[in-house]
Formats: structure tokens, sequence, C-alpha cells
């Protein structure tokens, strides 16, 4: 259960505020709907985790006339993107927010417009206004130099910009623009089929499909109040597992490739084709595409496939260990990461820093162990933590996760050997009216949210994904300070994804 509060909109900043310093509640995700339709104008849900791992609910409704609330950002600094995010979407002014400009739509995008309004038609072609570059705050004084990067990259890669302004090297300002390949998702999901979502669900960014895929089910399955067996959350669980093992192998290789170490990379593609050769043997597809769905699996993994995954992971994982030992004592390669890219435990705690970024600056954030999902138990998952913030905190954290699980799998397995097999998917149904669940993931990249809501007759009308790839919001804090050549190790140590934030 979740436990909901509804307010004025005046009163929200004083009321979340309150609630993260009295009961030590962090922001999760907000919500902006329009719910006009239902005579209830737009409507603004924030989100929070207490240390117990409750959530609590802050919820206003806007009045349409007037369309805007006191921004919360000021008092909760997490909820900085969030309230853009609805001021873009579906035009709802936080007032007194410190940075108003756009941040999903592009200043080609007419204003007036907010594409997440139940009156606007997705399917439109909408005629973009030729306008000039948005304003970029920039640094300014003698000397300083602005370096413009993207948003076309060299590499095969999504587009992002980023501007640094220095002097020489030294950077003293990263400003990000993202959101170049925002595909629509939410709206395609308004009155779509829990089948369809599913189908969108799982496009949402590649590597982390599966994680996506359970998110949502989940959410689906808290709406209509049916859950799958033991055996199935058991086998999403391995099959989350391994899902990280194969994200956090590359993502330590890619890591390598930001310092031009070409044989580690080599070396770590080729135990990160095995890990996903393995998917494809035990699970049917190499990023475990069609596997999890609303009430179940649709796979199961037999004696065979566990013995497979048993074998393969304890041969990778002695392999992944020699790798790892040779990455430590190359000395090139470590001085590199040392003391570069730190990001603060307070400015990661207060931002909403999720995942390893949280983790390696000391942050305890890891759903597995707050909020235990699937086949997890309390205390099966205890967070990796580093204190130092740095990229080779960021790496190190990324390989005692990697090894944690190993072991996981292990151990899932030998509860899944105990368990009869069953029927792997309980029916949902048709969902009730007028609900609204979240499903809550630790993806490769952190905690992913997926918030589901229903309308009078129980059809899909708002879908709102927060993944881990918020984390874009920390990299420029990261950056300053450092030297200009360091931004590719700094960018591949967060590891963060284009597609799944743009959604």
């Amino acid at each position: 259960m979740i436990e909901t509060q509804s307010v004025a909109a005046d009163a929200l900043p004083d009321t979340c505020a309150a609630l993260v310093q009295e009961r030590r509640a962090r922001l999760v995700v907000m919500t902006g709907t329009d719910e006009r339709e239902r005579g209830r104008g737009f409507g603004l849900y924030y989100v929070f985790a207490l240390p117990s791992g409750a959530l609590v609910s802050i919820e206003a409704q806007i009045d349409p006339a007037r369309p805007e609330f006191p921004s919360v950002t000021r008092v909760v600094p997490a909820a900085h993107w969030y309230e853009r995010e609805v001021k873009d979407l579906l035009g709802i002014e936080p007032r007194g927010h410190p940075d108003p400009r756009r941040l999903v739509l592009h200043d080609d995008w007419p204003h007036g417009l907010h594409p997440l309004r139940k009156d606007f038609d997705g399917r439109r072609t909408v005629a973009r206004d030729p306008h000039p570059h948005g304003p970029i705050t920039g640094v300014r004084g003698d000397g300083v130099i602005e370096v413009p990067v993207g948003p076309i990259h060299a590499g095969i890669i999504e587009p992002g910009h980023f501007r640094f302004g220095g002097v020489g090297e030294l950077v003293f300002q990263l400003e990000a623009r993202l959101f170049y390949t925002h595909r629509g998702i939410e709206k395609a999901a308004e009155g779509a089929s829990v089948e369809r979502v599913l189908f969108l669900a799982e496009r949402i960014c590649g590597a982390c499909s599966l994680s996506n895929a359970v998110a949502y089910s989940q959410a689906i399955e808290a709406i209509a109040d049916r859950h799958p067996g033991r055996r199935t959350r058991l086998i999403r669980s391995v099959l989350l597992e391994l899902e990280r093992l194969y994200n956090h192998v590359g993502d330590i290789a890619n890591l390598c490739a930001g310092a031009a170490l070409q044989l580690a990379v080599y070396q770590g593609g080729v135990l990160k084709e095995r890990l996903q050769e393995l998917n494809a043997e035990v699970a049917g597809h190499r990023y475990l595409f069609g596997v999890a769905c609303p009430g179940g699996v649709r796979r199961d993994l037999d004696a065979a496939a566990q013995e497979c995954i048993r074998r393969e992971t304890g041969a990778i994982e002695s392999e992944f260990r020699s790798y790892v030992d040779a990455l430590l004592q190359t000395e090139s390669f470590m001085e590199r990461l040392v003391g570069t890219g730190v990001l603060e435990h307070d400015l990661a705690d207060e931002l909403g820093a999720v995942g390893v970024a949280a983790r390696a600056s000391g942050v305890a954030r890891d759903v597995r162990a707050s909020q235990p999902y699937a086949g997890l138990r309390p205390g099966m998952v205890t967070p990796v933590l580093r204190t130092e913030g740095d990229v080779r905190a960021r790496m190190l954290v990324r390989v005692d996760e990697a090894f944690a699980s190993f072991g996981l799998v292990n151990d899932l397995l030998r509860e899944l050997a105990e368990v009869a097999p069953t029927e792997l998917v309980t029916p949902i149904g048709p969902l009730p009216p007028d609900r609204w669940a979240l499903g809550m993931v630790e993806s490769p990249r952190g905690e992913n949210v997926h918030h589901v809501m229903t309308g009078a007759a129980g059809e899909i009308t708002r879908y709102r994904v927060r993944s881990a790839s918020y984390n874009w919001a920390l990299v420029p804090f990261a950056v300053a300070g450092n030297l200009l050549p360091d931004f590719p190790l700094i960018n591949k140590s967060f590891e963060l994804c284009y597609a799944c934030l743009d959604r």
C-alpha cells in the first residue's frame, strides 16, 4: 500500500520539505497528469520512499484555468528535472524554479503546444519553428573558450550536445543538452492495451530491456492485484542478475576504451559476449526480450537451463576475476581513474542519484535491498558502497556488484531447484478503473520506476517512466574541475543511456 496525502498546490513545497526533513524521505519520482476529461484538472504526484521502504505520495490538483504551482525544487532539489518536464509536456508552470529553460522540448518546438495533454494528437506532424539556439549559460572571461561536442558524435552512439567552457584543457563548466531522440513512448501508451505497452516498455532501452519489462509488469500486477507464483518470481530475479552481469562487465570494458586500453576492451568484450550467448541459450534472446510479461514469464528455467547457467557463470566468474586483477595492476590505467570525475556525496544525495553513481559516492540506494521484488527476500542484497565518488570508485562498485551477482544467481538457482514447475503466467484480466501503481527495479544503471494509471474504463491513461539515466543531470557536476581529455572516462564511468532518458 502507498500512503497518499492530498494537499493544495500552494502547500506542495512545505509538505514535501517536511516529509524529507522529518521522515527522512527521498523523492523517487514525480508524475504530471492531464485529468481534465475527468473534471479534475491537472494532477501532480510526488512519490517519496521512506527509510523503511514504504512509499508516500503527495498529490495536488492544478486548476486548468491557472496551470501553475510553486516549485518544490528549492526545498527538494531532486525535483528539478521532473518539474521542468511537466512544464514542457503538460504546460504546468513551476513558479520559482531556479532553471526555467526547456528540458525535453527543443527550441524549434512551437510554444504553447504540450504533447502530453489529452487534446494533443500524437499522430500529427508538428511543423517546427525556425529558431536560434536557446540560451547557453556559459562562462565568460579572458582566455575562456567554449568547446562544443555533438549532438552528432564520431562513434555509433545516440545524440547528445555537450558544451564545455574553460581555460586550456581545464573545464570550468559543462552544459549537457539531451532529449534529441524523444520517441513519445508515454504518449503512445495512452489508451493502448497492456500487451502493447509491454512491447513499448521492452524497447525503452536495449541494455535494460528486461528491467523495464519487469518494472512495468509489476505495476500492472499491483493495479490488478494479481501476482505471479514463487517459481516465476525466482526466474525473473535470475535473469535480471544475468542482465546486470553482462552490462557491468561490458561497462568496465567501455571504461577501458575511454583510456585507450584496447586489450582490456577486447577481453571485457569477450566476457560480455559469452554472457549474452548464455542469455540466448537459456532465455531465447541475447538482450532478454520477450521473457517477462504481466503475470509472470514466458519461459521456464528447467534443470538443464539451471545447470547451464551454473556452469557458464562459474567459468566466466573465474576469468572475470583474472581480468579485474590485471586491470588493478595496470598502474597507468588506474592512475587515470583516481580523483577523476568526483561526484560529492551530498550532491549525489540531494539531486537524487541512483545506481552505481549513487553507491560510489556513499549513497546506499539499491531497490533490491530497500524494496525487494521478484524472487528477492529482505537481506539477500546489501548495497555495495564506496565513498571516493571518482571514476575508480564507480568501476570498483561495478566489479564488486558483478561478483555479488555471480553469487546471487547461484543462491536463486538453489531455491528455484526446490520449487516445483507450475503455470508461469497468472492471468491478469481487465484492469480495474481509477487505480495507479509503481513498479521499481534496480536495473544495471540503477533504479527504474514505471508509474501506471488507469482511467474510468480501466484503460491505461498515463504511463510515466523514470529511468536510471536521469543521472545525466549529475554528469556536469562531476566533469567541472577536470581536464577535457578526461571527459570520455567520466562519461563512461556513469555509462548512461540517451534513449531511456528521452523515452
